[in-house]
């Protein structure tokens, strides 16, 4: 059984995400959601966006980090696009990491320093999704790939950001059940 901090992208935390969670309950792992928006939810990632771009990214990244505050240190820390970032900043900055899983996205190791030894990383994205591929996460996921010890980046046929949030338009049913079939094989032992 692994303790995990999932953490939302720019839609907020939506049913899907939620849902997405409770798959991983379902199979006895402890799972934290934290709500970086504070109960807003979006239904397009441009309105997620002008959110937090009215907060500050920074802040947003920094009340994921406060997430992490009264939680263990032994974590695996999650995050879907947007919530990649904090989730990326722990498993690189905070000691005890157990393991790091990105959905739709990642960022240079260099951003926060280099990859842990020790913390395995699995990643999952849309071979064709413009926000993935055209914006280089795609070149970082590689990258973070292979600095880690144990790494596997697994790429879907399609071209949709958020594709394993059930509650929105860009939902691809059978690319994330195999997402979550991966994730919870990851999560094995950690």
């Amino acid at each position: 059984m692994a303790e995990v901090l999932l953490f939302h992208h720019s839609c907020g935390l939506t049913d899907g995400v939620r849902a997405f969670a409770d798959e991983l309950r379902a199979a006895g792992h402890v799972v934290h959601t934290p709500d970086l928006f504070e109960g807003r939810t979006f239904g397009s990632i441009p309105d997620g966006m002008a959110y937090v771009k009215q907060v500050g990214f920074g802040e947003i990244a920094e009340r994921g980090v406060r997430a992490a505050e009264e939680l263990p240190a032994e974590l695996v820390y999650a995050g879907f696009s947007l919530g990649v970032v904090p989730a990326q900043r722990l498993a690189q900055t905070r000691p005890g990491a157990r393991a790091a899983v990105f959905l739709d996205s990642a960022l240079p190791a260099e951003e926060f320093g280099a990859w842990p030894a020790g913390v395995p990383v699995q990643i999952h994205a849309m071979d064709k999704d413009p926000f993935f591929v055209d914006e280089g996460d795609i070149e970082s996921a590689k990258a973070l790939v292979a600095a880690a010890d144990d790494g596997e980046l697994f790429l879907y046929a399609g071209d949709q950001h958020l594709f394993a949030d059930s509650s929105l338009p860009s939902y691809n049913a059978k690319a994330a059940a195999l997402v979550i079939e991966r994730v919870l094989k990851f999560l094995e032992g950690r």
